[in-house]
């Protein structure tokens, strides 16, 4: 435990940080579950709504460097990529390369 008071506030300010920043990465994988879910629909217009929402937040938390930026850049990519597909018909589920 610190003795110095400089540390310990840091270390509720660490506290404080870690809780927000884990709040921002949940919202993160529950959008990207509903970008998933919304893909294997029919209807388009839900799908580019939720895909809207999950680029914002993604460039958002990559402003705020919670997750970086090529991360944010590489999923709004893939998410376009859905999109374009989409737009010809050929919505299929993203594969994030997990088993």
């Amino acid at each position: 435990m610190a003795n110095i008071k400089s540390a310990k506030k840091n270390i509720r300010k660490t506290r404080t940080r870690t809780l927000r920043n884990r709040a921002v990465k949940s919202k993160l994988r529950t959008l990207s579950k509903q970008v998933e879910k919304a893909a294997t629909a029919s209807d388009a217009q839900p799908f580019k709504a939720a895909v809207a929402c999950y680029i914002s937040a993604l460039d958002k938390a990559a402003k705020r460097k919670i997750i970086h930026r090529n991360k944010a850049r590489r999923h709004s990519a893939a998410c376009a990529k859905l999109l374009a597909a989409a737009a010809t018909k050929n919505i299929a589920a993203p594969s994030h390369g997990k088993s």
